[in-house]
Formats: structure tokens, sequence, C-alpha cells
């Protein structure tokens, strides 16, 4: 599997398992994703601490913190992301002015003739965000492995009837907004247990949502059990980048450390000494159908 990071960590990106012993707030880096504008409740604890070698999500790209981001340039908006408002032949997607791997705007391109659908294998054209992809109108090209410049089509969002203030995405699936509505894209939900994301897809834990998304594995050769890590992509599935401390078999000097997920219905089978499988979400805060999801860490 290719190392280098798709544009979104489909992205996505994740936040720790709330109420870990020795467990903080801290944010972690992560593969390239669309920072979402989706929120969670005031009254959500805080998650397990993650690496903390990264900037903000808002202070834009950085070899720690590749977030594909929308820096205020000014620029001038061709179209309307929900409304596909594009001439025939044509469709509405986020573009880089400059070339570069940042988004700044939205621009009309062209569909290529039998353009490729949602879920469908895609390739983008030139520059990473050029906006210019072999999927049709209302889909991006996503989870690219950057040497091959090809991909998964995903869905953009769907404006509800009158309103862009609900989007809507297919189920199994929810929709996650850049700041100023430059990127809106349905991500896929999964199982961080079951795993069950297609195409060797990783589960993750999105970073500013509670649910689990899917997303390019970076781990290469590397992110087994108790191997340094300093974002989410970069473990093996059925691992995450979590604190050093949460493993005596973890390198403390770490930004983080690959540690199983778990199964708190099943007997321990933490590999790491003195683990136990510790809840990842508090009684009455597990979404449905994640009651069971824990990490091996120390208790």
């Amino acid at each position: 599997m290719s190392r280098g990071p798709s544009i979104l960590l489909l992205l996505a990106a994740c936040a720790g398992g709330p109420d870990a012993p020795g467990a903080g707030a801290s944010d972690g880096s992560t593969l390239t994703t669309a920072s979402a504008s989706t929120t969670t409740s005031p009254a959500e604890p805080t998650s397990l601490a993650e690496p903390t070698t990264s900037t903000s999500a808002s202070d834009g790209t950085s070899e720690d913190n590749p977030f594909i981001q929308a820096p205020d340039c000014g620029c001038m908006k061709e179209c309307d992301l929900f409304a596909q408002d594009c001439p025939a032949g044509k469709k509405c997607a986020p573009h880089s002015a400059d070339g570069d791997n940042s988004w700044e705007t939205l621009k009309c391109v062209d569909v290529v003739p039998d353009p490729d659908g949602v879920g469908e294998p895609c390739e983008v054209f030139g520059p990473i965000a050029s906006g210019e992809d072999t999927c049709d109108v209302g889909v991006m090209c996503q989870f690219l492995d950057w040497d091959t410049n090809t991909g998964t089509c995903v869905a953009h969002c769907a404006a509800s009837p009158g309103s862009s203030d609900e989007p809507l995405c297919a189920p199994g699936s929810f929709c996650a907004i850049t700041s100023d509505d430059l990127l809106n894209l349905c991500l896929p939900t999964c199982d961080p247990l079951a795993q069950d994301c297609p195409n060797a897809l990783l589960c993750i834990r999105h970073l500013y949502d509670e649910r689990w998304i899917c997303a390019l594995d970076a781990s290469g050769d590397e992110g087994q059990a108790f191997d340094p890590c300093v974002r989410p992509d970069a473990c093996d599935p059925g691992l995450h980048c979590a604190e050093p401390e949460l493993a005596v078999e973890c390198d403390p000097m770490a930004s983080g450390c690959c540690l199983p997920l778990c199964d708190l219905d099943l007997p321990n089978t933490c590999p790491g000494q003195g683990q136990a499988c510790v809840a990842w979400y508090p009684p009455g805060y597990a979404p449905p159908g994640l009651e069971r999801v824990g990490l091996c860490a120390l208790p």
C-alpha cells in the first residue's frame, strides 16, 4: 500500500475515546481531510489524548497536519457546490487556483465522457486539488493514492429542499463540510470492531464527530501494535493511534502508539502487559451499535 496520504481522511481523521485512564483532550494529526462543520453535544466528555505534534486544522497544511484547508484568499467562486449550477457538460468542484494542494475556491470544470459514479474507481487530472477528475456531476474523486492520482468517487452532500442548512446524504454516510462551504462530502461510516470499510480502507474515528469513518491506510510496512505513530491512518486496521502512556511496550518519547481496539463483551485479549479492554465511550455516550467498542489500555 502506498505511504502517500490521500486528500481526504475519509478523513478523515479521529479523536480518541473518552474517559480513558490518563486521558486529556488534544487534537491529533490526521490524514488529509476536510475540516468538518459537524458538531457534537456540549456535554460530550473529553477524549483520549491524541499525538500533539500537529498544529490546529485552521493553520493550514503541514507535514504533521496535512489537512487540505481553504485559506482566506478572497478567491471568486464560480458556482455553488450544493446547487451544481454550472453549464451543461460541467460540474462545480473545489479548486486550487494556484495549483498547490489547498482548495481556495469553487470552479466549473469539464465532466468527462462516461464519468464514474459513487463508489467507482476514479482519477484526478493535474494537481491533487485541481478539482478535475473522472467523477460525475455532484461526485468527487477521494481516498487518493498520491503516487497514481487514483481513488474512489464520493458524493457531495445534497441540499435539503429549499435550504442547505440540513444537507442530506445516503444512509450509511454523513455530511462533512469545510469552512466557507468549499467542500462537502458524504463520508461513509463504519464499525471499528468489524473494520468493514471497502477496498482495504481503515475504519477510524472522525476528528470532529462521534462517528467512525473510512480512510486510506497509510501505515505501509509499519503500524503494528506498539509501533510509534503520528496520525490515525498510520496504524493497521483494528488499531488506534493513542497515547504511549497507555502501554508499557510503547516508546514513551513517541508522539503516539498503535494500540488495539477491543470488544467489551469478549474475554480480554489485549496484548500489552497489564492492559485491559477499556470502554471507549462512558455510559450513555455510545452511539447506537458502538456500545461494545473498547481500547486496550492500562486501567
